[in-house]
């Protein structure tokens, strides 16, 4: 199969699986490799589950006309996760000033029940690296670049 003849619909059902894809992965992470999300990194798994519904569930059933719409929106999700993975890494590379609520020494306070149980991951840490990317870095590397090729994939086919 050429890419020239993949249509919207195939588009926005291939963005859809690669949201799902970097979900599980980001699942793989958390329950086999032990690495704690932090409030960015759940940000940044909402784009996919978006991209996922939009490009697997819709895309599937509705009619062909709105797939145009469907594959731009799913792309946009997933573009919307890698700027937030982006953002992320600039946080913690120094570069970027991150939101209270996840940068810096949080603490959270539920009672004295509950004192010790509390464990607040921050977003301006790496807790994995790979030649120096995070997994945030690394979000906004492969989003991107899925983003950008679906893009280029719909404005070619429209050409």
């Amino acid at each position: 199969m050429k890419l020239r003849n993949l249509d919207a619909r195939s588009v926005a059902m291939l963005a859809g699986a690669y949201g799902i894809v970097m979900v599980l992965g980001a699942l793989g992470f958390q329950y086999l490799g032990g690495v704690l999300p932090c409030e960015m990194c759940h940000w940044q798994r909402w784009g996919h589950i978006a991209a996922g519904v939009i490009g697997l569930v819709v895309a599937a059933i509705l009619d062909k006309k709105y797939a145009p719409a469907l594959a731009w929106m799913a792309l946009l999700a997933v573009a919307a996760s890698g700027a937030i993975g982006a953002y992320q890494a600039g946080m913690e590379w120094g570069w970027l000033q991150g939101p209270a609520s996840c940068s810096g020494h949080a603490v959270a306070f539920h009672g004295l029940s509950n004192l010790n149980n509390e464990h607040v991951v921050p977003c301006d840490v790496a807790q994995w690296r790979l030649f120096g990317l995070s997994l945030a870095g690394y979000n906004a590397l492969c989003s991107f670049a899925v983003a950008g090729i679906g893009a280029f994939l719909l404005l070619w086919r429209k050409a």
